[in-house]
């Protein structure tokens, strides 16, 4: 019998895993390998020289998680999602972290919640909000909804409006949402999850403003079959970075945290590892992608000293009563 507890916290635990684990990468798997002289096999400290991370410690979180916790907060709070706790959650992140003069504040999260806290309308603010910012966040979303795709689709598309509501941005931030919530079924598959991933990407897209950008769904399916191909793990690795992306773009982060999470058949640990090589906007392709491991394989899978060092380093976010808080929330529903 599945023990949803624990893959909610999980799910929880692996969004922080993959986002600090790979907080220290590099911009390219080349420039990590050789930094680092391998695999990040730790948790390290952003380095001194890093463009964005320099100043943070080993295994403390980013941007991607520090939202995730304040939505996840609001929405407790308020007992539904909706766009007005999402933009609240964002505002009271931003002011959290000095958002003026933080280096790791989003594109279009910064232009959106600078608009926000002028007071203007927040399901006008994220009227042209691109990037992978709605999808970072986005994991504590499906773990209130297990099993349930249609239900994590709909909060995924009220917790993008702020600040990314555009139609490409809906559909990445559908597909983790989407995938997290399969993730916790009793009988989920990596292929069930993927799948999952896809048709959510699908349904979210009919959302938002109409935008350019590639379909996350056909690209998370090419990144899945890269991702299994009879090659050596580091050579998969690099023609996921070549040929799906790491950038900020969010057709590119979505599809690459599922490839990292099939290529690692579900394990978050394994995850972890391989989206530090994977480079590139490292931390934020971890953090989707271990939420969904964690939420697949449960909190057993992670290492008591893995745990210990996010609960202590990253203290502020009180992760088991989180955690708690989130399955009182997926059981009522």
């Amino acid at each position: 019998m599945i023990n949803l507890k624990k893959r909610i916290k999980g799910g929880l635990y692996g969004q922080a895993l993959g986002d600090s684990y790979a907080m220290p990468a590099w911009l390219s798997p080349q420039a990590t390998w050789d930094y680092y002289g391998g695999y990040i096999t730790k948790f390290l400290d952003g380095p001194a020289e890093h463009p964005v991370h320099f100043t943070l410690k080993a295994g403390q979180v980013t941007d991607d998680t520090e939202q995730a916790v304040f939505i996840a907060r609001e929405y407790i709070k308020d007992g539904k999602a909706s766009a007005e706790g999402a933009a609240r959650a964002l505002i009271k992140w931003y002011d959290y972290v000095g958002g003026d003069n933080c280096p790791f504040v989003g594109p279009s999260s910064r232009r959106a919640i600078i608009a926000l806290k002028r007071g203007e309308d927040p399901y006008k603010t994220g009227a042209t909000g691109d990037t992978n910012g709605a999808a970072m966040r986005i994991s504590v979303v499906g773990l209130m909804h297990p099993g349930d795709l249609e239900g994590a689709v709909a909060d995924a598309v009220l917790t993008s409006v702020p600040s990314h509501y555009t139609d490409i941005a809906v559909s990445g931030a559908s597909a983790v949402a989407g995938a997290v919530a399969e993730a916790l079924k009793e009988d989920a598959t990596v292929q069930s999850v993927v799948e999952a991933g896809i048709r959510a990407a699908e349904m979210g897209m009919k959302h938002g403003n109409p935008w350019m950008g590639a379909s996350s769904a056909k690209r998370i399916a090419l990144a899945a079959e890269i991702a299994r191909k009879d090659m050596p793990v580091r050579e998969r690795i690099q023609e996921i970075y070549d040929i799906i992306g790491t950038t900020l773009a969010i057709t590119e982060a979505v599809p690459a945290a599922f490839g990292m999470f099939v290529m690692a058949d579900g394990d978050p640990m394994e995850t972890a590892r391989l989206a530090a090589a994977l480079s590139g906007d490292a931390d934020t392709v971890g953090a989707m992608a271990c939420a969904i491991s964690g939420a697949f394989k449960g909190i057993d899978a992670f290492p008591k000293e893995v745990i210990e060092t996010l609960e202590r380093v990253n203290a502020w976010a009180n992760f088991p009563e989180l955690a708690e808080q989130l399955y009182e929330v997926a059981t009522r529903k």
